[in-house]
């Protein structure tokens, strides 16, 4: 751990907003309110704002998370491309800062240093006041030098707004404010918050089946809600897990796309958790039983 990050997260003004740097992401929200106000509710436009949340959810969760910050699977180069792409269309700021600060939110999980600590730092700080801080606007490529030997990802870190701008001038050309509203605007803010509950609610809700470090906890509905990231005591526990929900019951939408994507060829040696991994260190008296 580099001590100039070690120092951003404890130094004194940690928690000061960057602003106007961040005023997209509150302009994003509220255009999605103005917007829905203005046009009024619509099936077709919440379809498509959850139709787009959904591909840009695989993305964060398959892309940003499995792929680029724990390395669960392997893939071509071109994919690798693409991944990075289409994870950089939720707007969450580009693939190597995405990795970066994931990779020591892992190593100091729930301790000093931890970037978005619901345990340290409450939860409006977990849930979004780190990814708005001057604190984090830089990216530690210690962390990451596995991902910036290849140019492409650099390139497209370094301009990672163009994606979900692009997004959004695709939706406006074929579909008018309509498309813009539902399919940017309301689904972007649903994205960034199902993601950000990801830090924030899992480490305060849930319930917990391995002894870790830190205060991850499994919870079927955020599961749910991000494809299968809420099982992240499993996750906390043994990181390298391309499936995050380890029984059969625990719903992990992106680990069966990735699955599927395996039998077409585009991706392969989907890491899975050892049999003997999966089954020790239980919390006594929480040991999971098939349901009914």
């Amino acid at each position: 751990m580099s001590g100039v990050v070690e120092e951003q997260a404890e130094g004194p003004g940690r928690h000061r907003i960057a602003w106007l740097r961040s005023s997209p992401f509150f302009i994003v929200h509220l255009a999605a309110v103005i917007g829905v106000a203005k046009l009024g509710w619509s099936w077709k436009g919440f379809a498509l704002a959850m139709a787009l949340y959904y591909v840009r959810m695989f993305g964060v969760t398959a892309g940003y998370h499995r792929y680029f910050s724990h390395r669960s699977f392997r893939t071509s180069r071109v994919m690798q491309f693409l991944f990075a792409v289409l994870a950089e269309t939720s707007a969450q700021k580009g693939v190597l800062w995405w990795a970066s600060h994931h990779r020591v939110h892992h190593r100091f999980s729930d301790q000093p240093g931890d970037v978005h600590s619901a345990k340290r730092e409450g939860f409006l700080w977990s849930h979004l006041g780190w990814i708005l801080s001057y604190r984090y606007e830089a990216t530690d490529r210690d962390k990451i030098k596995d991902l910036t030997k290849y140019p492409e990802l650099v390139l497209v870190d370094r301009y990672w707004w163009v994606f979900p701008t692009a997004l959004g001038v695709g939706l406006f050309l074929v579909g008018g404010s309509f498309a813009l509203v539902w399919g940017l605007f309301v689904s972007t803010t649903l994205l960034w918050h199902g993601t950000f509950a990801i830090n924030s609610l899992t480490h305060m809700f849930g319930r917990r089946r391995y002894t870790t470090t830190d205060n991850s906890k499994n919870s079927l509905i955020l599961a749910l809600i991000t494809m299968g990231e809420g099982w992240h005591n499993n996750h906390h526990y043994y990181q390298r897990a391309a499936r995050q929900g380890f029984y059969w019951w625990e719903i992990d939408l992106s680990f069966y796309v990735l699955k599927a994507m395996e039998a077409l060829g585009l991706v392969w040696d989907l890491h899975a958790p050892p049999v003997h991994v999966r089954e020790s260190n239980k919390i006594a008296g929480l040991a999971p039983i098939s349901p009914p």
